[in-house]
């Protein structure tokens, strides 16, 4: 298939050319033309059922009401004075079109409004609420943060809407500066690989055509399903990693053919039909990985699975199409700009590797293999403990949902929640909703007033609650009976503040109390308050539901856990039948599988060492988020198979000319080895790129992702892999019979002598 395709494609290659002109161009409009990416969402939670009841009650979502801070700018102003300032500000916004409400002191209930200013601090709130849900109020945020201005106070603005505004706009410049970094870091270590700057040039230029693919669809696609904002990074990252990669094998690969003396259009057949099925092969793994985010429908990893799987699978389409096509263009000139650096001494390509090769004729890279094979446990087994050690604090991983945390103390909404925790405590405590939903209206009936009195003390008296908002207490001194009278029944003088507080706490059939906590959501402080509402909840003939952010931790960190398991055995299951393709054997496939756990698990625990435990000038140490492991392990999954299938492929090549395990090993590493280091070289400038985020998830996955590689290529490939293999000898290719049908023949042997062609002579130094 292949073969033919690459048949195709030479023959029509300024069609595949212009082809992938269009596809680009539409890629960049959709580019252009933006996205509606929100902060990610897990749906059919009891968090977002408390969500809906609390919009029933309101009128609107509560996550698309924000605060603006208002503070003194002169030293002599005083609160009152920022209290007209805060009024004069928001007289515009209360005629825009996108703004459903503003609250500010001096309209806000009384039992409101003295919680609203800090006189001593001379600090002042407003709340403005904008129209539609989230995904309008965030499209509809910037004009009304640019419209909110003062000459007499600074404002700072925080919550929900601008949180999520604040990390799209964070995570874009994120995007462009790993970019910047990444790209000519790639470069480099390609021009080190090729020593021509043409040759260097084509695994980028394909890089760059797939990541901007990628983008483009996953943007058109967030005009119609939830998006997470991380998806683009995401993309990005993957994208230039597989994609640089599997462009780098198809050239070494064809290198290698013309070394060998065939002619352009020969040497990349030869090319497409072995690298080029590693780098379907590879391709295919990869995206089995990445499907294990398909089990996680009703949340934002499903999107951000999709648009992975589109990255790479454009990764691959570039790689065997548009890539021959210009090689085919290009022909004797990929070698030109060609940089001078010392050359390197290279084992002859076809001549086998044994232990009776004297030392001088064999390769480094087969030295170390041979040497490894020697003494396989003395290697190996102290290798497995140094990857078990730097894995062990994965032990203790806490995980916490994403909030204003994960943002740089710089950005506005970061710096808006540190001001309000500081002036205006309560304000910025965390917030536990509960929703009670009652089966007739009206709500309130003198039993169901009892009821909700007793629901109230409960809430007072659970560990960790600070403070409780409710119209059915926090009078001292007044007894169940007193409290029933004054809201079925309230005087005159207490009518208005009552029916306000109504008019903000009870609907129809629902209503809605509030209890206050200094504990973050990341704590299993706040989390036991949640857990403890939720074992009775029980009011008179109605039921609630708990709500908030903390909440949201909650539901989002046990749907993920719960689904975990399934994905897990999906992926592994996958891949074992995959390579089980690939190798025609048994035990390898199950080796691979291991040898991946070993490798993700030493980036788990460095990452849990780093983030976590707050190492390595680490200066807010929280929690990893959990999608993060997740994440990782379908992405790291497939990503390992690419040195995996390239590696055991060549190992496999050479077995089969050979019989000759130890030596088959020696010589598929020494062939692939430079490969291996110069693609893991590049994977690590991508995602080392992306750890200069602003964003901690980004940060994260950067340096998770470049510290699994690093461990994936050199302890794995370069010593566990040939000790385990030496160990399991020729068992390494035993399979069923019935497996070994349909079998390829043989790959044919290079030619013995070169054939010679009329051209620049190829560079040193190339895999």
């Amino acid at each position: 298939m292949l073969e033919k395709l690459c048949r195709w494609v030479l023959h029509h290659r300024i069609k595949t050319l212009v082809i992938t002109g269009v596809l680009i161009v539409a890629a960049l409009a959709l580019v252009l033309h933006g996205g509606q990416l929100s902060s990610g969402t897990v749906r059919n939670t009891e968090a977002g059922r408390a969500q809906d009841l609390v919009t029933q009650v309101t009128g609107h979502a509560e996550e698309a009401t924000f605060v603006a801070i208002f503070t003194a700018k002169r030293p002599e102003q005083t609160a009152a004075d920022i209290t007209r300032a805060a009024d004069e500000a928001v007289a515009a916004l209360k005629t825009h079109q996108e703004v459903a409400n503003v609250v500010t002191p001096t309209t806000a209930p009384g039992f409101l409004s003295a919680d609203m200013v800090n006189p001593e601090m001379r600090t002042v709130l407003a709340y403005v609420t904008l129209r539609g849900d989230v995904a309008q109020a965030l499209k509809a945020y910037p004009d009304i943060r640019k419209a909110l201005r003062s000459n007499d106070a600074d404002i700072t603005c925080t919550g929900h809407v601008p949180f999520v505004h604040d990390m799209n706009q964070t995570l874009k410049r994120d995007l462009i500066r790993a970019e910047l970094i990444a790209i000519p870091l790639a470069l480099l270590v390609l021009v080190l690989v090729f020593r021509t700057l043409v040759a260097a040039a084509l695994p980028v230029g394909v890089g760059g055509l797939a990541v901007l693919g990628g983008i483009g669809i996953v943007l058109g696609l967030s005009h119609t399903t939830d998006i997470a904002i991380y998806t683009k990074n995401v993309c990005s990252l993957i994208g230039l990693g597989v994609s640089i990669d599997y462009s780098l094998f198809l050239v070494s690969r064809y290198r290698e053919e013309l070394d060998h003396g065939y002619p352009t259009n020969e040497a990349i057949l030869r090319a497409m039909t072995t690298a080029g099925r590693t780098i379907a092969f590879s391709g295919l793994a990869v995206c089995t990985g990445l499907a294990g985010l398909f089990f996680f429908a009703g949340s934002y990893l499903l999107p951000m699975g999709i648009g992975g799987v589109i990255v790479v699978m454009l990764a691959v389409t570039f790689a065997l199409t548009t890539l021959p096509a210009l090689l085919s263009v290009l022909g004797p000139r990929i070698f030109l700009g060609r940089v001078h650096l010392r050359r390197r001494r290279r084992s002859k390509s076809g001549a086998p590797i044994s232990l009776r090769m004297p030392r001088w004729s064999r390769g480094l890279w087969a030295r170390i293999a041979l040497y490894v094979m020697k003494r396989p446990l003395l290697v190996g087994v102290p290798t497995l403990l140094v990857l078990l050690a730097i894995g062990a604090p994965f032990l203790h991983i806490q995980l916490a949902a994403a909030d204003v945390h994960v943002l740089d103390g710089s950005i506005e909404a970061r710096r808006g929640y540190e001001l309000l925790k500081r002036t205006l405590p309560d304000q910025a405590r965390n917030r536990v909703v509960v929703a009670v939903e009652f089966p007739t209206s009206p709500a309130l009936t003198p039993a169901r007033v009892d009821a909700l009195y007793d629901l109230t003390k409960r809430l007072e008296k659970t560990p960790n609650v600070t403070k409780v908002q409710s119209l059915f207490g926090g009078r001292e001194g007044m007894s169940k009976d007193e409290v029933r009278e004054l809201i079925l029944d309230p005087p005159v003088y207490a009518q208005g503040t009552i029916e306000e507080a109504k008019a903000l706490t009870v609907g129809d059939r629902v209503v809605l109390i509030h209890a206050l906590t200094d504990a973050t959501s990341d704590t299993e402080a706040a989390r036991s308050i949640v857990r403890t509402l939720r074992t009775d909840r029980g009011v008179a003939d109605g039921a609630f539901v708990v709500g908030g952010d903390i909440a949201h931790d909650v539901d989002a960190t046990d749907f993920i856990l719960s689904r975990t398991p399934h994905a897990v055995a999906f992926v592994v299951c996958a891949t074992l039948i995959l390579l089980f393709l690939l190798l025609r054997s048994v035990l390898l496939p199950i080796k691979a599988v291991l040898m991946n756990f070993l490798s993700m698990a030493g980036s788990f625990g460095a990452l849990v060492h780093i983030f976590q435990d707050g190492n390595f000038g680490v200066r807010e140490p929280r929690p990893l988020e959990p999608t993060l492991p997740v994440l990782l392990f379908c992405v790291l999954f497939g990503l390992s198979m690419d040195y995996e299938v390239l590696l055991l492929s060549r190992i496999r090549e050479a077995y089969r000319r050979t019989n000759d395990n130890t030596g088959s090993v020696a010589e598929g590493l020494q062939k692939t080895a430079n490969l291996i280091t110069s693609a893991a070289a590049i994977m690590v400038s991508v995602f080392v790129a992306f750890a200069f985020a602003d964003v901690v998830m980004i940060q994260a996955v950067g340096v998770g992702m470049a510290l699994a590689v690093t461990l994936d290529a050199t302890l794995v490939r370069t010593l566990l892999v040939p000790a385990t293999m030496r160990l399991m000898g020729d068992l390494n290719w035993w399979a069923p019979q019935w497996l070994w049908r349909n079998h390829p023949p043989k790959p044919p042997p290079p030619p013995a002598t070169p054939i010679r062609h009329s051209r620049p002579t190829p560079a040193e130094g190339g895999a």
